[in-house]
C-alpha cells in the first residue's frame, strides 16, 4: 500500500469500492460473445472458407443455389463485424470473391475445363442477387461501424476539449 499525501495508506484498486457513476453490469450472454478482429487477409480467409464449405454441404445436401445465397449473408455480416478497424473496406471487397470460390462445388460438372468455367459463369449469373445483396450487406454492415467509430473519437476529443488537458483546450483569438 503506497502513503497518500495526507499519510493514510491507499488502498490497492480491486479493494477500492465501486464508483457508481459507472455500473459494471453487463448481461452474461454479452460477455462471451466473440469479438474477434481479423485482418484483410484473414477476413478474406474466413469468407472463402466458410463459403467453401458452405458450398460442399449444399451440394451434399441437394445443391440449391438459392439456399447457399441465403447462407452467404450471415458470412457476410461476420466479415464485416469482425475485421479490425483499420482494414474495414477489406469486407466488401472479400466477400464476393468468398461467393464465387464457395460456388464452385455447385456449378455444373462437365467434359473439361471450358465446361466447368461455363457452369461456373452461369453460377454466378444466375445468382448475381445473392451476390449482389451480400456485398451490400457487408459494406453497410462496415459502413455503420466506421460511423460508430467516428461518432466515439469526436465525443472523447469533445470530453477531452472540456476537460482542460493541457493543449486541448480552444485557443483564443489576440
Amino acid at each position: 500500500m503506497q502513503p497518500r499525501a495526507g499519510g493514510a495508506p491507499r488502498l490497492p484498486k480491486a479493494a477500492r469500492a465501486p464508483t457508481s457513476s459507472s455500473p459494471s453490469f453487463s448481461p452474461p450472454a454479452a460477455r462471451r460473445l466473440p469479438n474477434p478482429r481479423l485482418t484483410g487477409l484473414g477476413t478474406g480467409l474466413l469468407g472463402v472458407l466458410l463459403m467453401l464449405a458452405l458450398g460442399w454441404l449444399d451440394r451434399l445436401l441437394g445443391a440449391s443455389q438459392t439456399a447457399y445465397g441465403v447462407l452467404f449473408l450471415p458470412v457476410c455480416v461476420l466479415c464485416g463485424l469482425w475485421v479490425r478497424r483499420a482494414e474495414l473496406l477489406a469486407a466488401p471487397v472479400v466477400v464476393p470473391i468468398a461467393f464465387a470460390v464457395g460456388v464452385l462445388p455447385l456449378a455444373k460438372d462437365g467434359d473439361g475445363p471450358g465446361a466447368r468455367l461455363m457452369g461456373l459463369a452461369t453460377a454466378l449469373a444466375t445468382q448475381v442477387g445473392w451476390l449482389y445483396g451480400g456485398t451490400l450487406l457487408a459494406a453497410l454492415t462496415v459502413l455503420v461501424r466506421r460511423v460508430v467509430l467516428v461518432a466515439r473519437r469526436r465525443a472523447a476529443a469533445r470530453r477531452q476539449g472540456l476537460s482542460g488537458g493541457p493543449g486541448r483546450g480552444k485557443a483564443t483569438a489576440s
